[in-house]
């Protein structure tokens, strides 16, 4: 053990870098004193206390568990630490407290430190809550668990997710449910796998996982896995029919998403084949879904494209809203995803790259003739190899950070489009079509995005 604690890795990390290190396998480690009270690793979530101690001792030492972190520990988060107390240590909490953080409270009611029994009250209520929300969808999670092959009947998970996904804010209260009750479960762990079964827990979490699939937000192999952990965990059905199987394809029914391409989408083709599904808020949820990341994508391409999230978020909220039935909002949506094609395919018809027609769009005013549209364009093009390929190089590394620097790279900006820009731009138009292109710069290279880097 001596030779353990003095020694290090094959990268230099002594053993307490490794304990910090969540990706590494040492996941326990006995302390005296110093790592109970000096010592930072917000994932550590369980603390074994066999020794006496009281006032800021052990609060510092509660608090080496009891930080949140967003690293998710067997893919949850962290929001709790748990305390062992093998010594009573308990008794001395009451005035820790008082003295080092909310002071007395004889009621018990608001002391940060509860007795681990109260999370399964906690579960058992937010599993009625989530419950009572679900019926009121007419969607009666009860009804897979009559049945032993509980996580087999994939239609009727999809009859709850289409009826989940016809509007964002019964997709966000499910949601919300689902997370509390699983950070709950979690936090009830190791206790509750041996005090009776909690079958709707992982009906929850698996509905979850159908939704979370059909949307896009997690990936395919990663639900699967998750899935595959239920069922390893599940005692809901019978030994025979569940446990001892192999995990095959038969269980795995979560639906993956649509693998889209905007450049190949028949739009015509969509709408049509529309009128046939069954499942037609799964399959709104679906383009939606991929319109969102693909726009999100272009506009980190290209800033200007602003105006087509806001235009999105018009035909979102309408719907929302009851402006408009699901067969007119996936009939938007479609039409919102042509004219995104179009405007993904711009830069090829104005004989541009992204990033040149990302200055262009900047550089442009409204009304221009075709000699006034090929000298800004130059002007984009110009510009966007002079900071980039022309020596010496104006963007050095951290230019951003010095004013010095900064000066210099605006004094090109300015120097390149007094060149090239038309004559028609006056004063104010080109100083502000200068200052535009610099905060566009500036703001990549803070961030350390794209070529501006």
């Amino acid at each position: 053990h001596r030779d353990k604690l003095n020694s290090v890795d094959e990268n230099g990390h002594d053993i307490e870098y490794r304990f910090k290190n969540p990706n590494d396998n040492l996941q326990l480690v006995f302390v005296c004193a110093m790592w109970l009270t000096g010592f930072d690793a917000p994932t550590v979530s369980t603390l074994y206390l066999d020794k006496p101690m009281k006032g800021h001792t052990l609060m510092q030492a509660i608090a080496r568990a009891n930080r949140v972190t967003s690293h998710k520990i067997n893919r949850v988060k962290k929001i709790n630490g748990e305390i062992i107390d093998y010594y009573n240590v308990f008794r001395n909490m009451k005035k820790a407290l008082a003295e080092y953080a909310l002071g007395s409270d004889e009621s018990n009611e608001n002391e940060p430190v509860k007795d681990k029994s109260n999370l399964f009250d906690l579960l058992d209520d937010a599993l009625e809550q989530g419950n009572s929300f679900c019926k009121k969808l007419d969607i009666k999670l009860d009804t897979v668990l009559e049945n032993k092959d509980i996580f087999k009947n994939i239609k009727a998970f999809k009859q709850f997710a289409d009826k989940i996904l016809e509007k964002d804010e019964w997709k966000k209260e499910f949601i919300v449910y689902e997370n509390t009750i699983t950070s709950l479960y979690e936090a009830c762990k190791p206790e509750i796998l041996g005090a009776g079964a909690k079958p709707l827990v992982f009906v929850f979490q698996y509905l979850r996982g159908v939704i979370d699939s059909i949307i896009g937000k997690e990936d395919i192999e990663s639900i699967k896995q998750k899935i595959s952990d239920l069922l390893d965990q599940s005692i809901v059905a019978d030994k025979d029919s569940l446990a001892n199987r192999e995990h095959s394809s038969e269980y795995l029914i979560i639906q993956k998403s649509k693998t889209w391409d905007l450049s190949k989408i028949d739009f015509d083709k969509l709408k049509e084949d529309f009128k046939k599904r069954e499942y037609k808020n799964i399959e709104i949820a679906d383009l939606r879904a991929f319109i969102e990341d693909k726009l999100d994508k272009m506009i980190e391409q290209n800033k200007s494209r602003i105006d087509f999230a806001q235009k999105l978020r018009e035909i979102i909220d309408n719907y929302n809203s009851g402006g408009s039935s699901n067969e007119n909002y996936y009939d938007d949506l479609v039409n919102f995803a042509e004219n995104l094609k179009k405007e993904d395919e711009r830069h090829i018809r104005e004989e541009l790259t992204e990033d040149e027609l990302e200055l262009f769009d900047i550089l442009k005013k409204n009304k221009m003739t075709k000699e006034e549209t090929k000298k800004v364009k130059l002007a984009a093009k110009t510009l966007l190899y002079r900071l980039l390929e022309v020596h010496p190089p104006v963007l050095i590394q951290d230019w951003f950070k010095d004013t010095q620097s900064q000066a210099v790279v605006k004094s090109t900006v300015e120097t390149v489009l007094d060149e090239i820009l038309p004559d028609t731009y006056d004063k104010k138009i080109f100083k502000d079509k200068c200052n535009d292109v610099f905060e566009l710069i500036y703001e990549y290279a803070s961030k350390g995005f794209k070529w501006a880097a």
